[in-house]
């Protein structure tokens, strides 16, 4: 068919043509005497975005699963106490791991739609006085279900708790694109991947690790090797990876640190909830419900969107890619075919946005989903015509 294939997936998203053409480049030497002039800002640069001035980042030739690996096996061991909870696909995933690891789970089930379980949060940290507990984990963006939690508010657990429990985040699916702050939120593993936010291709996993983490991981009980910190630290110091890197990647890397560095963070993600909120006006016009319960809820990178009862949402997906060369992101587990979801993150506008729209609305007419055609675009052109106005008049 003619014309472009759309990409609206919560992962991989689009990569910015600089991006591309940065990884348009003949193989190099990663052991060459200048390499380091290359690496060591990148170091510096990332730890910007996680907004980590304290401590250091690593950079893995790996998804994000593999910085999930990296974390636990590096700053835990086999028999420690940690606190989770489950309420999407990827929170279950991350479980499993810990399960997997040798890691006692205290593990609280959370409905999907929903995200931490603050109350219940600060009620085990509080029991726990023998503190026990040695890491508390964090979804901070659920994926599958479009849910955003309050990460400062698990640090507002601990701290009340006095609770020197660890703090470790998933950020796969928000840094880079919804504020996260390293730092001041007292994280102490936050894993992000390049293929979300960072507006990169798949194969990079970036761990971003505090004082307190790096002090944990030299008296670390689990066996490691290839996600090894003291291995990365040895060859990083001076400019090298205790492997072959994914040198391609990183030219990549460089060129995307580069746009959120013009662009700056705070604008990106300004950018991304205006975008999420021209979604959500869709969805409204649509007469259809986000799987988030509550707008507290709400994502600004992605919209898992219910379909009517006697529609499965798989459908309306096959029915966008095939029809309309547009791809949208699939239920899983609990809410497969149930759910469709729009990933709205990365590389994008507001003319992006309402294409990816119109080709939803194009689906769900075509799979029996009684709306008004144009009613779903027609609103989030609405609300970004509203929304610019008044972002030039506050500038002005």
């Amino acid at each position: 068919m003619a014309g472009f294939n759309h990409l609206f997936i919560p992962g991989p998203t689009n990569i910015p043509e600089q991006v591309r053409q940065a990884m348009n480049l003949p193989m190099e030497d990663m052991r060459a005497p200048n390499f380091p002039e290359f690496t060591k800002p990148l170091f510096e640069d990332i730890k910007r975005v996680f907004k980590n001035e304290t401590g250091r980042v690593f950079i893995y030739p790996s998804s994000g699963t593999g910085a999930w690996e990296a974390a636990i096996e590096n700053v835990l061991a086999p028999g420690d106490r940690v606190l989770m909870s489950r309420f999407g696909q990827f929170s279950l995933l991350w479980a499993d791991m810990a399960e997997r690891f040798g890691l006692d789970v205290d593990l609280i089930d959370c409905e999907w739609g929903t995200g931490v379980p603050l109350e219940l949060y600060a009620e085990r940290l509080a029991a726990d006085t023998s503190h026990r507990i040695k890491a508390v984990f964090a979804t901070h963006n659920e994926t599958a279900t479009g849910v955003t939690s309050d990460v400062a508010g698990v640090r507002a657990a601990l701290d009340a708790a006095k609770h020197p429990a660890l703090l470790f985040v998933d950020g796969v699916s928000s840094i880079g694109s919804i504020d996260f702050r390293q730092q001041e939120w007292g994280v102490d593993c936050a894993v992000s991947g390049s293929q979300k936010g960072f507006m990169l291709p798949a194969g990079l996993g970036f761990l971003s690790v505090s004082p307190k983490a790096l002090a944990a991981a030299r008296s670390g009980g689990h066996r490691r090797c290839f996600f090894s910190f003291e291995d990365m630290i040895k060859a990083n110091d001076v400019g090298y990876f205790p492997y072959t890197p994914a040198t391609q990647l990183l030219r990549g890397l460089r060129a995307s640190l580069d746009l959120i560095a013009d662009e700056g963070l705070e604008a990106i993600f300004i950018r991304h909830r205006r975008l999420a909120e021209g979604v959500r006006s869709a969805v409204n016009a649509w007469g259809l419900r986000l799987c988030a319960k509550t707008p507290k809820w709400h994502s600004d990178t992605v919209s898992a969107i219910h379909v009517p009862d006697g529609i499965n949402s798989d459908e309306v997906v096959k029915c966008a890619y095939y029809r309309y060369q547009t791809s949208l992101g699939v239920g899983l587990n609990k809410v497969a075919g149930k759910v469709f979801r729009i990933g709205h993150l990365g590389w994008l506008n507001d003319v992006m946005v309402c294409g990816a729209l119109s080709a939803v609305e194009m689906a769900l007419i075509d799979c029996g989903v009684r709306i008004q055609s144009g009613s779903g675009v027609g609103a989030a052109v609405d609300y970004f015509q509203r929304s610019r106005a008044s972002t030039v008049a506050r500038a002005a």
